[in-house]
This record gives C-alpha cells, structure tokens and sequence, in this order.
C-alpha cells in the first residue's frame, strides 16, 4: 500500500550538517528555530497560541535507505530500527515536542530544537501532558545510558557515505 502525504511547513534551525547535532530535544535545550507554515494552512494555527509546547511530525529527508538493524548514537550494539528513534527507518518519520514560544503570523518561533534545517514538516500537535506524558516502568537497552542524553551529539553513522 502506498500513501503520500505533502510537507504543510518547512523548520529552519541553526543546524545546517547532520554531524555534531543534538540527537534528542532534551539535548538541544535553548535552541531556537522557526517553524514556516505554508500558507494555506495557516487558519489551522488558531488556538494553538495557547499551548507551551508542540509536537512535530516531520520527514527525515536526509535519511539514508532504510536498516532493520542498526547501531545508535547512545550505544555501540545493535538493535533492532524499531527499538531506536534512528532516522533511517523503513518510513523516515521524525517526531520532537518543543517549546512554543510565540506566533507571528505563518511563523512558529520554537526553542529546543534538534532537527536539521530544511526538514519538511507533515503534522504538527499540541503537546498536552494528560495525553502524552507516562510514567516509564522500563526503558530497554537505554537504561545503561540514562542521563547522558544531553551531551552526546549526532556523528556521522547515518550519513551516506557512498561518495567518498
């Protein structure tokens, strides 16, 4: 089956290469960007002014081909793609909550951003703790790594490397 969806936005952030970026919002604290709403959606943008934080779904769209088995910035052992948040995945969806700071027409100002610039936006959410936040009884092999998710920045192991 095949589906199709269309960008309704583009972010812009200061990250400009995939190398040396923050691989989690949580590691991208204070970092500001922009999120552009093409215009014909702009009217969907009502309300969400009230909100501190958003939810964007977006398209890796630098992502290489797609690994079942893969070998993530927080570890070096392989999992499984689906065990990860990897972005070369069978479908390179991305998804980060950030904080909404302000709207100025078509433009959502954000902070803690840790997604590279150009990256097409396909949805966008409010982010409602009573919706979306649990409490974790475990958290699989991320558990060795708990904490450091704040210092460790993207490498170049999901970048294309075949022109070299």
């Amino acid at each position: 089956m095949e589906i199709r969806y269309q960008a309704i936005g583009i972010i812009h952030s200061p990250f400009k290469d995939l190398k040396d970026m923050p691989i989690q919002p949580s590691g991208a604290s204070g970092v500001k960007g922009t999120v552009e709403i093409f215009p014909e959606y702009v009217e969907g943008l009502k309300d969400l002014e009230g909100f501190s934080h958003i939810i964007l779904l977006y398209h890796f769209h630098q992502a290489q081909p797609p690994e079942l088995v893969v070998t993530p910035f927080m570890n070096t052992h392989s999992h499984g793609v689906f065990a990860t948040r990897a972005p070369n995945r069978p479908n390179s969806i991305g998804l980060s909550i950030v904080r909404l700071m302000r709207i100025e027409q078509n433009i959502l100002h954000v902070e803690n951003v840790d997604i590279l610039a150009g990256t097409p936006l396909l949805d966008l959410k409010p982010y409602v703790p009573e919706f979306d936040q649990y409490s974790a009884d475990r958290v699989g092999w991320l558990e060795k790594v708990k904490g450091k998710v704040r210092s460790i920045k993207s490498d170049d192991r999901f970048i294309d490397r075949s022109g070299e």
